[in-house]
C-alpha cells in the first residue's frame, strides 16, 4: 500500500523540523518546498541521508516546483517571515498574507483533495487567507495554534507542580496571540483541576506566561522564533488526520455559530480525523470565559478587516 504524502511549504526551521518529525515517525512521504533554490533540496537530501540511521523508509525530497507536491493528503503551511524582537504578530499580517495566498493557491491546485494545516502567523488571519485562496471547505483548513499554546501551558503546569507532563492536560481557546484564553478549570493534573492545586495568583501567572510564550522565546533567541514546539504541534495534527485518530485538539477552525461566533477562525476544541475537522467539541463557558473568548474573536475580526481593505 502506498504511503500517504505530506507537503510542507517553507523549508525554514519550522518546516524542516516538521518534515523531520513526519518522516522519522514513518508517517508519510514528505515533499519540502520553498521558493529559495537549493534550500529545500539540501535539507531534503540531508533528511533522506539520516533515514538509515534512524530507521525509516519514508521518501523525503526537496523542490521548488509545485508539480512535485501533486496528490498530497496534507499540506502544512509554514512559509512566511518569522517574528523578530519588538515585532507583534500583527506586524506580520500583510507581508505573510501575500506569501500564504500565493503558496496555497499553487498547492491547492496540485492537491485539490488535501487537508491544509496552517502554521504561519498571525495564525487565525492566515487561516482566512488560506481558505479563501484554496476554496476548500472549513473541514479542510485548520490552524495549528491551540495545540502549541496548550503544550506550553502543560509545560509550565508540570514544572510548577513537579509532575510529569504526561499527566497534565490543558485547554487554551481563542486567537493565537495576546488574547488567547487559557481555561484553567478545564486544565488538570491526573484529572484534578489546577485551580484546586495552585493559588489563584500562580494560576494567573502561568496563564500569562502561556500567552507570552512565543514572545518569551523570540526575546531569548534574538534572531528567530520558536520552531521545535510548533513543529511538534503540527506533527500531532498531521498524525491525528492521517491515522484517523479522532483526537480532540484545540485548533483554529472557521466557526459557524459555535461558541456564539460566526464566520471567524478562532481556536476551539475539535475532533480531528481523516476528513480533517470532523466536529467542533463545544464546551460550556462561564460568563468571564465567554467574555474573554469574545474579546479574542474580536481581535481576530480586526485583523481580518485589515486584510479586507
Amino acid at each position: 500500500m502506498a504511503r500517504d504524502k505530506v507537503t510542507v511549504i517553507g523549508a525554514g526551521n519550522v518546516g524542516a523540523t516538521t518534515a523531520q518529525r513526519i518522516a522519522e515517525a514513518g508517517l508519510a512521504d514528505v515533499v519540502l518546498i520553498d521558493i529559495v533554490e537549493g534550500l529545500p533540496q539540501g535539507k531534503g537530501l540531508d533528511l533522506a541521508e539520516a533515514a538509515p540511521v534512524v530507521s525509516h523508509d519514508a521518501n523525503v525530497i526537496g523542490t521548488n516546483d509545485y508539480a512535485d507536491t501533486a496528490a498530497s493528503d496534507v499540506i502544512v503551511v509554514t512559509s512566511g517571515l518569522a517574528r523578530q524582537p519588538g515585532m507583534s504578530r500583527d506586524d506580520l499580517l500583510t507581508k505573510n498574507a501575500g506569501i500564504v495566498r500565493s503558496v496555497v493557491q499553487q498547492a491547492a491546485a496540485a492537491s485539490p483533495d488535501a487537508i491544509i494545516v496552517v502554521v504561519t502567523n498571525p495564525l487565525d488571519a492566515m487561516c482566512h487567507v488560506a481558505m479563501d485562496a484554496s476554496g476548500f471547505p472549513r473541514e479542510r483548513v485548520i490552524g495549528m495554534a491551540g495545540v502549541l499554546d496548550s503544550a506550553r501551558f502543560r509545560t509550565f503546569i508540570a514544572r510548577e507542580l513537579r509532575v510529569s507532563v504526561e499527566d497534565t492536560h490543558a485547554f487554551v481557546l481563542g486567537g493565537h496571540g495576546d488574547t488567547m484564553v487559557p481555561l484553567s478549570r478545564y486544565s488538570t493534573v491526573a484529572g484534578v483541576p489546577i485551580t484546586e492545586l495552585l493559588s489563584a495568583d500562580r494560576v494567573r501567572a502561568l496563564e500569562q506566561r502561556t500567552a507570552d510564550g512565543g514572545a518569551e522565546i523570540v526575546g531569548l533567541l534574538k534572531t528567530g522564533s520558536a520552531f521545535y514546539a510548533p513543529a511538534a504541534g503540527a506533527f500531532e495534527m498531521v498524525e491525528a488526520i492521517l491515522l484517523d485518530r479522532k483526537r480532540v485538539l484545540p485548533c483554529a477552525v472557521r466557526l459557524q455559530g459555535e461558541f456564539g461566533v460566526d464566520g471567524l477562525f478562532v481556536g476551539v476544541p475539535v475532533v480531528l480525523g481523516r476528513r480533517g475537522m470532523e466536529r467542533v467539541f463545544e464546551i460550556e463557558l462561564t460568563d468571564d470565559e465567554r467574555a474573554a473568548f469574545q474579546r479574542s474573536a474580536d481581535a481576530v475580526r480586526e485583523l481580518v478587516e485589515v486584510l479586507a481593505k
